[in-house]
């Protein structure tokens, strides 16, 4: 069973942490997973580098543009992560842009993926349906989950699509924003949250954007399976550099 499956079976709340691969210093990678584990974390999202991120907000950018200007590219990061599996036993999920995985060859990434111990991905820029038609049976075959991203906008319709193609859980993008540009949520994203709630989707949810502490993993986890951290953890790093990641996690469980 992949591990992202086991964990969803977990009786508990799930805490998601991304980060950008490379940074703050180029072979900090590995250091920050078996940190963030140790510390209690539930799943980790590994975040390739690209050099147009559509979605994400200024911190994940200058966290992604510090990267590159390190030298991380798609091959450094799987020979840092070859030998991932001999310490850290959590789910890890890399997320990134189509471009660079269909540069490197959409099944050569995969089957390195499921060489080195991957568990999913997450690509914001590849419909479900271009997914569905050309790319499910190589992600299956790899035994990678594919996780999908919604929307307050996404129609109903569309979500029961995702819902049915998908097979871990449904990213559910807490509002329209980018990456870290909101503080705490409204009603109008606690309407929604329990809107998808309602649904009964077979997947369960993870919320992303705008968490950055107890008080909104809190909120976010009200009606969902578990929330993801990411602009405020990489602003933790910026700061704290990447010792101090106990603190971190301390504050937000």
């Amino acid at each position: 069973m992949n591990r992202i499956t086991q964990k969803l079976q977990e009786e508990k709340k799930i805490l998601s942490i991304y980060f950008s691969a490379g940074y703050p210093s180029l072979n900090d990678t590995v250091q920050i997973i078996q940190d963030l584990e140790k510390n209690g974390v539930d799943l980790i999202e590994i975040g390739l580098p690209f050099s147009d991120p559509l979605a994400d907000g200024p911190t994940i950018q200058a966290s992604s543009t510090q990267a590159l200007h390190n030298g991380m590219t798609t091959q450094i990061l799987f020979d840092q992560l070859k030998n991932i599996r001999e310490s850290v036993k959590i789910p890890l999920i890399i997320m990134g842009y189509f471009n660079p995985m269909l540069q490197y060859g959409v099944e050569a990434f995969c089957k390195k993926c499921a060489e080195i111990g991957i568990d999913g991905l997450i690509i914001p820029d590849l419909p479900v349906d271009v997914y569905a038609e050309k790319y499910k049976a190589i992600f299956e075959k790899n035994g990678l989950i594919n996780v999908f991203l919604i929307t307050p906008q996404t129609s109903d319709d569309r979500i029961r699509f995702i819902d049915s193609v998908s097979n871990g859980f449904i990213y559910m993008v807490s509002s329209a924003s980018v990456t870290g540009s909101q503080s705490g949520f409204g009603n109008t994203q606690e309407s929604y949250f329990e809107r998808i709630g309602n649904m009964h989707l077979k997947n369960p949810q993870i919320v992303g954007f705008g968490i950055s502490n107890k008080e909104t993993f809190n909120q976010a986890t009200k009606y969902a399976k578990g929330a993801i951290i990411g602009s405020a953890f990489i602003k933790h790093l910026s700061e704290s550099g990447s010792g101090k990641i106990s603190e971190f996690v301390g504050d937000i469980r």
